[in-house]
């Protein structure tokens, strides 16, 4: 897609509100990660409304959600194509539980507000035990009625690239024993770019799949779902 001049001067709008209005609202995180996890959840809300809002009115982005996104204790298994679908997570679901790197849980101040959020920490090379301690803390959070969202491809994917999903993903499914909601965004063509275009970005929520299919049936399903097409 071509660049065009507006592209860049909505661009540099953004970047002048958003990040330093994103530097305030970290400051923030402390405290209000030390009153409790709906306090830190509402900080969360709050900066992704702040994202949503310079989008519309600074980038000329639009949302369209078709289908509904669940507000049970499930497993999200969205496509992931740029920043935008992870911040916009607590406009997306009532109570988002992300699966970041535990990496960023290590990080001073940071890691222990985003602790008080609620996650899933992964670690990568952490073996058989660290799995268990992960699937543990994930039903915890999916018992309470907490989304567990996770991004199957572990990556950032281009718009219309077919879906990878790394291995990983199957065991989490069948360890987890919950339905699978998949959900596929398109969000590449438009955000994941240093001049950012105006247009709509689209949400499209797949059928639920229930719990218990066979690792290859499982990731087939999922991976025609959440895979954009354009």
């Amino acid at each position: 897609m071509e660049t065009r001049f507006a592209d860049v001067v909505r661009s540099l709008a953004f970047y002048a509100i958003f990040y330093p209005g994103s530097v305030i609202m970290v400051f923030l995180a402390l405290p209000f990660a030390a009153l409790g996890e709906r306090q830190i959840w509402l900080l969360a809300y709050s900066w992704s409304a702040f994202h949503r809002f310079c989008c519309r009115w600074l980038l000329g982005i639009r949302v369209e959600i078709k289908g509904e996104f669940p507000e049970d204790g499930v497993l999200v298994a969205m496509r992931h194509e740029s920043f935008f679908e992870a911040i916009e997570l607590p406009l997306l679901t009532p109570w988002p539980t992300p699966f970041p790197k535990s990496e960023l849980l290590k990080i001073p101040g940071w890691g222990w507000a985003l602790s008080r959020f609620g996650v899933v920490a992964v670690e990568r090379a952490g073996g058989a035990a660290s799995l268990r301690r992960m699937i543990t803390t994930a039903r915890g959070f999916a018992a309470r009625g907490r989304q567990l969202v996770i991004f199957p491809e572990g990556t950032r994917m281009p718009t219309g690239a077919t879906a990878q999903l790394r291995s990983g993903f199957a065991g989490t499914y069948k360890m987890l024993g919950l339905p699978v909601v998949p959900v596929a965004v398109d969000s590449g063509r438009l955000y994941h770019r240093v001049w950012k275009k105006a247009g709509t970005i689209t949400y499209t929520l797949g059928e639920r799949i229930e719990p218990g299919l066979p690792r290859g049936e499982i990731e087939a399903r999922v991976g025609a779902a959440i895979t954009t097409h354009h």
